[in-house]
Parts: structure tokens; C-alpha cells; sequence
């Protein structure tokens, strides 16, 4: 008796879980909101009541210290939380949080949000999935600190950025970012910063005249020991 031929596996295909879809049609209370660059959406030490899902633009969170000291903690842009920390009993905002590019946000009161996560395991599940993420992105931030020179440190703050390795395509073009901000967020100076950023643009790893380009190129210099 003849074998069958055995069919080829068909690859199950990734669905992924589209969060502004759902905020539009789910009925949560929640109001959108335009920041312009530079608004401050929040500012550290202010009541927290609520969860921000950044739609569009970017947002950079920055915390200052008791001695006046300011640091970038973070970048974000779409796709992202702004505020979480609030859904486990933080009563003030942690950092202050400023809109970097034109931005759209859907501003999500905390007892809403709550309720929609207790009822829509699909939103959970995703929303899970996005505070483990940062979590792991929180750790690897602390350790490029530790152990990465300078150099390394600013390549993987542009691809972050960039957003690559995101299940979404990288944006090639950044919204407008200083060099000290830059500086900030790898711990160093903006000297140091302008002196690797000349030097990415030289080697044809970012292209940076008036606007910045990040290409897949700088990996490179991550992935190099």
C-alpha cells in the first residue's frame, strides 16, 4: 500500500493584539489628547489617577534628584504606557513625562483601566506581556550602564529609539532629540556624544543633518565585543 505523502506544516501565523482597536470599541472612559512638543504630560511628584497609551508621537521620561540632578530614564513612543506605576498603588507620578515630538495619547482614569484588565483577558494578557518587556528593557538598561563603553551605549539608545527589534517597523527617521538629552540617557557628556555621533554619521551608520536617521548598519556596533 502506497504512503501517503506527508503534507508540509503549515506556520501558524503570529496574531498580535492590536490595543488601539480595542480602547476604540471596548467602551473604557477615556479621553484623547494632542501634547505639542516639549508639553509636559506629567510632571514627577503630581497625583497619579490615571494610565496614558501613547497613539502617536514619543515621550521622554526624566526624573530629578533632591540635590537638582535631572536624568532621562526613558524614551517612548507608540505603542507604549506612560504612568503604569499607578495601577500598583503609586499615589505620585515617579517621573515627569515630556512629549518630544508632536503626540497623541488616550488618557485612561485608573479605576477604568483596572476594571477593562479585570475583564478583558485579551487586554491583560497584552498589557502583561508590555510591563515584563520593560521590565527586562529596565534591566539591560542597567547593566549597558555598568559594563558598556560610551560608544556602545549610544548605538543601542538610537536603535531603541529607532524601536528596532519591535514587532512593528523601525521608524528610520527620529523625532528631533538633543545631543544632551542623548548624553543623559547613556550617562555621559555632550561632547562625548557629539564626537560618536560624527563618527556613526562618517561610517555611514546614521544620517544626521538637521534630522536623524538611524540605519540597521549601527547594529554593528552593539553586536561587536
Amino acid at each position: 500500500m502506497a504512503k501517503r505523502a506527508r503534507q508540509p506544516k503549515r506556520k501558524r501565523k503570529r496574531v498580535t493584539f492590536d490595543v488601539d482597536a480595542f480602547l476604540s470599541s471596548s467602551g473604557a472612559a477615556r479621553v484623547v489628547r494632542q501634547y505639542p512638543v516639549g508639553a509636559v504630560m506629567f510632571a514627577q511628584g503630581d497625583p497619579a489617577d490615571d494610565v496614558v497609551y501613547i497613539q502617536a508621537g514619543g515621550i521622554r521620561l526624566s526624573v530629578v534628584s533632591r540635590s537638582g540632578r535631572e536624568a532621562v530614564v526613558a524614551m517612548l513612543g507608540p505603542g507604549d504606557f506612560v504612568g503604569e506605576s499607578v495601577l500598583a498603588g503609586h499615589p505620585l507620578r515617579m517621573a515627569t513625562a515630556t512629549a518630544v515630538a508632536p503626540t497623541t495619547a488616550v488618557v485612561i482614569q485608573k479605576q477604568e483601566m483596572l476594571r477593562v484588565l479585570h475583564t478583558e483577558p485579551t487586554l491583560a494578557s497584552r498589557f502583561l506581556s508590555y510591563v515584563l518587556a520593560r521590565n527586562v528593557r529596565v534591566e539591560a538598561d542597567l547593566v549597558d550602564q555598568l559594563f558598556n563603553r560610551t560608544e556602545k551605549r549610544l548605538a543601542r539608545a538610537l536603535l531603541l529609539l529607532a524601536r528596532y527589534g519591535k514587532d512593528e517597523a523601525p521608524n528610520l527617521v527620529l523625532p528631533r532629540i538633543s545631543q544632551e538629552v542623548l548624553a543623559e540617557m547613556v550617562g555621559t557628556t555632550r561632547s562625548r556624544v557629539n564626537f560618536f555621533m560624527n563618527k556613526f554619521r562618517r561610517l555611514g551608520f546614521i544620517d544626521y543633518n538637521g534630522r536623524l536617521q538611524v540605519n540597521r548598519s549601527l547594529l554593528s556596533v552593539v553586536l561587536h565585543d
